[in-house]
């Protein structure tokens, strides 16, 4: 999917590079590879919150370790107990010395059993140990291989789209004299709204006019998802960078049902918004251009979501 996204916004700028389209004509290229390039920013997005959370396995199965390594040392030391035993008392060991004083026979059979289950016990924690160590070992082996590969992965993509954006840019330039619009801060009324919903609609408003960056939740620039996620944490919630997860985080409500707050996601889950009441959202929204408040049907939406 992202090579196909990647090969659309080559083949857009390619074309407004030698069509020499009219300038409506090069705004819509620019448009539809600024959504096109968006796509991929959020697939990037996705794949970043990958390398955290196998970074962060790496990390517990590294603290793992020491204790598995530890219980399996005491096992290994108890196994060498037992084979020092059985080698220095015989086959029947020291259960005849220990069974003399006895001539109950059921005692002398109970306490058998018991040494059996006991050493058993000692036997079946050891190789349960073992297993656990190696299992664990390997785990912490393809944990950091799975790592390394999403790391070279996202370099590459961060790369690609760094590329794409200095293409964007020159087409913007071209069309309008200049790479990126002029952002201003909002100095208007922000509605009073009680509860977080409140809390998350106010962080919006004051982002309205800061530049949209890929990947970036904040203070001073916003790529689509980054915003949505910082807006919330200012209410005190917690969503994931990226447009498609917060869509999963989310409860799904209808249009009807839409409060200040809830989220509008758009493009198969692209791009997404913060719904602020009466037909507006706030949104950031692409390369070179600032945060803005503008109506819900910049598109069509494919869904809307409340935090909870």
């Amino acid at each position: 999917m992202v090579a196909a996204l990647a090969i659309a916004i080559t083949g857009s700028i390619a074309t407004a590079a030698h069509a020499e389209p009219s300038t409506s004509e090069l705004t819509k290229k620019i448009d539809k590879a600024s959504d096109q390039l968006e796509d991929v920013v959020e697939s990037y997005n996705k794949m970043n919150l990958s390398l955290k959370k196998t970074k962060a396995d790496e990390k517990k199965l590294a603290a793992s370790l020491g204790p598995a390594k530890a219980a399996l040392v005491a096992a290994g030391a108890q196994m060498d107990a037992i084979a020092q035993s059985a080698y220095m008392t015989g086959n029947v060991g020291t259960m005849n010395v220990l069974l003399e004083g006895s001539d109950n026979l059921m005692d002398r059979m109970g306490f058998l059993e018991q040494i059996s289950r006991s050493r058993s016990r000692d036997i079946a924690e050891y190789r349960a140990t073992t297993e656990n160590y190696t299992e664990r070992q390997a785990a912490l082996k393809a944990t950091q291989v799975k790592q390394e590969a999403e790391a070279k992965e996202l370099a590459g993509r961060k790369k690609k789209i760094e590329g794409d954006l200095k293409k964007l840019y020159a087409m913007r330039t071209a069309a309008y004299g200049t790479a990126t619009e002029k952002g201003t801060k909002y100095t208007g009324t922000i509605p009073s709204i009680a509860g977080s919903a409140g809390k998350a609609v106010t962080f919006a408003y004051n982002a309205l006019g800061l530049m949209y960056e890929y990947g970036a939740d904040g203070p001073n620039t916003y790529d689509c998802s980054g915003l949505t996620s910082a807006a919330w944490r200012a209410g005190g919630k917690s969503l994931p960078h990226n447009a498609a997860e917060q869509y999963s985080a989310t409860t799904r409500i209808s249009r009807s049902d839409l409060k200040p707050g809830d989220l509008v996601f758009y493009r198969s889950n692209g791009h997404v918004a913060i719904y602020v009441g009466g037909g507006q959202i706030i949104d950031a929204s692409r390369a070179g251009q600032p945060v803005k408040k503008r109506t819900i049907d910049i598109m069509t939406p494919n869904g809307y979501g409340r935090v909870t």
